[in-house]
């Protein structure tokens, strides 16, 4: 059984769930969305132990600076995301969007020279494990908001917090 170190971080929202491995962020959730979180996890790693700890590597608190409007404070952080090389790929590309904008699948399929894969894309984006962190909520439709794992009000409040102009992009 491999064992995590796990916190909570409240805001405007609710709950902000992340699980560390002890050096690199492994998750971030919403609350109500833990069921999903551990199921991806033993995806990964088999059996997990959940053990609570207040800020493991600072992230809570780096975390906690972005909710508070320090936007860049969660740049630097060190994931473990797991995943297949394409995964990796995607997931890597999310942090080479700006803050306060956004882009479409199709725009990120091209960012990482797979123009015709944005569908794959787009799923790849659905089940990213360390959201916020790995921006996935800067990645919207053509025409539209489109999904969003923890919820479109998520989504919103996320791009309104980083100044994004959400008439301009639903």
């Amino acid at each position: 059984m491999r064992e995590f170190l796990w916190d909570k971080i409240d805001f405007q929202m609710g709950q902000i769930l992340i699980v560390s491995d002890g050096e690199k962020l492994c998750a971030l959730d919403f609350a109500g969305y833990e069921s999903r979180m551990i199921k991806l996890l033993e995806k990964r790693y088999g059996k997990v132990k959940l053990i609570e700890k207040a800020n493991p590597q600072e992230f809570s608190s780096l975390i906690h600076a972005y909710l508070s409007g320090d936007l860049s404070s969660v740049d630097e952080i060190p994931v473990s995301t797991g995943g297949t090389p394409f995964q990796q790929l995607v997931w890597q590309t999310l942090r080479s969007i700006p803050f306060g904008t956004v882009i479409t699948y199709g725009e990120l399929a091209q960012k990482i020279g797979r123009p015709t894969s944005y569908r794959a894309v787009g799923m790849t984006n659905s089940l990213n494990p360390v959201a916020i962190v790995l921006p996935c909520h800067r990645v919207i439709g053509k025409n539209s908001l489109t999904g969003y794992a923890g919820g479109l009000e998520y989504k919103r409040w996320l791009l309104r917090h980083e100044g994004v102009n959400l008439p301009s992009v639903i």
